[in-house]
């Protein structure tokens, strides 16, 4: 009989796998309002920054750890500017170039610039298996650019959209590999908190640096949609994976986030009338086949 936590494990990292990828979704629907990639982005970091504030709030009353240290401040900065700030600003400009399904699928060749950045700054060996299913990976971004290629008949786009998400896609997989040092010593909340509100500082300040504020006040459908990738794209999400993280255990909750790609894929097509074609599904699965590869023990 499953354990009623596992239960809620499961479900927490189901709907965390599809808060994230609804977030394509709504910064497509934003963006033919006008609203450009920055004010979306300082929009979003915005409104979520209450929410982050208010996770360090908890975790420091409920632990009460000793005090941030210089240096980790310092790492809470480069992980902000890395992981949420950098790579989501990329991955908002890419999105203005390509379809919801491609970004997904690109970004989330994440784990195989992981294993690639760690052989080269860590100097841990690339195996077989390893270039393996980097191969598979890029052998299924290949079948579903050219897709997109095919669909909107614009190579210079997808190529600068691709480019700008794989950029973000390289930003994020740095976040990742000082992100275990950092949990590690100072917990997971602690770390998302104070990372996420960093972020949302940089994002604000990259704004209020390039951009009239009178720019903070957009149609209704704009904020509704900022409030939506605020909370359901970004708060939750995190909060949700974090949880699923403690009931279930890293590995199975990477696994279920294997559904991400698929999602979006569905989602796009849904709501967005991207259309599906033969490469794209052949591209997803082989990037899915890739990642879970990569992630895999043994």
């Amino acid at each position: 009989m499953t354990h009623p936590g596992h239960r809620l494990g499961l479900l927490f990292a189901v709907l965390g796998a599809v808060g994230f990828s609804f977030k394509a979704i709504l910064i497509k629907l934003a963006y033919p309002y006008g609203v450009d990639a920055i004010t979306l982005l300082a929009l979003r970091m915005g409104l979520s920054l209450p929410f982050f504030l208010a996770l360090g709030w908890a975790d420091q009353r409920r632990r009460q750890p000793a005090p941030l240290a210089g240096r980790d401040i310092g790492m809470m900065l480069a992980l902000g500017f890395s992981g949420y700030y950098l790579s989501s600003y990329l991955d908002f400009l890419g999105l203005q170039y390509i379809s919801a399904a491609l970004e997904r699928l690109i970004l989330f060749a994440y784990p195989t610039l992981v294993v690639v950045l760690s052989a080269i700054f860590l100097g841990k060996p690339l195996t077989r298996r390893g270039l393996g299913c980097i191969a598979l990976c890029y052998a299924g971004i290949a079948l579903a650019v050219a897709h997109d290629l095919d669909i909107a008949g614009t190579a210079d786009n997808v190529l600068t959209g691709g480019t700008l998400v794989f950029a973000s896609a390289v930003s994020y997989a740095l976040y990742l590999m000082g992100n275990g040092q950092a949990v590690g010593r100072l917990g997971a909340a602690r770390v998302t908190a104070w990372a996420s509100t960093a972020a949302c500082v940089l994002c604000l300040a990259h704004f209020a640096a390039t951009r009239p504020l009178s720019d903070l006040v957009q149609p209704a459908p704009v904020m509704l949609l900022a409030a939506a990738m605020a909370l359901f794209s970004t708060v939750l999400p995190v909060w949700m994976v974090s949880e699923a993280i403690r009931r279930l255990g890293a590995g199975p909750v990477s696994l279920i986030g294997t559904l991400g790609p698929v999602v979006t894929l569905f989602l796009g097509w849904l709501i967005l009338a991207e259309p599906i074609g033969l490469f794209q599904l052949l591209g997803g699965t082989l990037v899915v086949a890739g990642v879970m590869l990569v992630g895999k023990k043994g």
